[in-house]
């Protein structure tokens, strides 16, 4: 896993462009699939299944420790980007914790303001089934300390990012993806959560997706 990220990361870096240099950011369809998330180093931070609401810009996304895959943290996120809000849910002890986003970046959708990179083939063009065209955008994080790398499809489903920061940098990449919603109850605030006061966020806290697992 570490080696295909590095040789991701010199793909992206050393693709010449295919495609025109005006192209705007596309957004991801309703989706459910499988999401991984793993430092550089190799260490893996969060791995489980997501549901993705594009049209309302609601993720939910379960570290599960039942599904036999060593994983430093276990995670259960519900995240309003458009509101602006995510809730941590324990859903053993029926508890949760609401929070304010600062960053609504995530790795299910290309920001508008991304730059267009490069267009790569991912495989042989010549053999079928594979020769996937894939777009390469960038960008900068919050605050200008780190930046990023976000790879799609043609049709816009999200197959790996890449996060450069200070102290750690990840990649998180998706795989199984099914374009539907599944289970749209997962979208849903728990009973238990319903009511929640809001957190205050401490001086100099960045909530992200992303800084869930820093």
């Amino acid at each position: 896993m570490y080696v295909a990220a590095v040789l991701f990361v010199f793909i992206s870096l050393t693709a010449t462009s295919q495609a025109d240099h005006h192209l705007h950011p596309c957004h991801s369809p309703n989706m459910t699939g499988t999401m991984i998330v793993m430092t550089m180093k190799g260490e893996i931070r969060g791995y489980g299944a997501f549901t993705y609401d594009s049209m309302g810009k609601k993720l939910r996304f379960r570290s599960n420790d039942s599904l036999n895959f060593n994983t430093t943290l276990s995670v259960d996120l519900l995240m309003f980007f458009e509101e602006g809000i995510f809730y941590e849910i324990d859903s053993k002890n029926q508890t949760c914790e609401k929070k304010a986003l600062q960053c609504r970046l995530h790795p299910l959708d290309i920001p508008d303001d991304a730059k267009f990179h490069s267009t790569i083939t991912s495989g042989n063009p010549f053999i079928e089934g594979e020769g996937i065209k894939i777009n390469v955008w960038s960008g900068s994080l919050m605050d200008k300390k780190g930046h990023y790398s976000m790879s799609a499809t043609m049709g816009c489903l999200p197959i790996s990012s890449l996060y450069f920061t200070e102290p750690s940098s990840f990649i998180v990449s998706n795989f199984d993806v099914e374009y539907e919603i599944k289970d749209p109850e997962l979208l849903a605030v728990p009973s238990f959560c319903q009511g929640q006061p809001l957190e205050e966020t401490p001086e100099g806290t960045v909530n992200s997706f992303l800084n869930e697992f820093i």
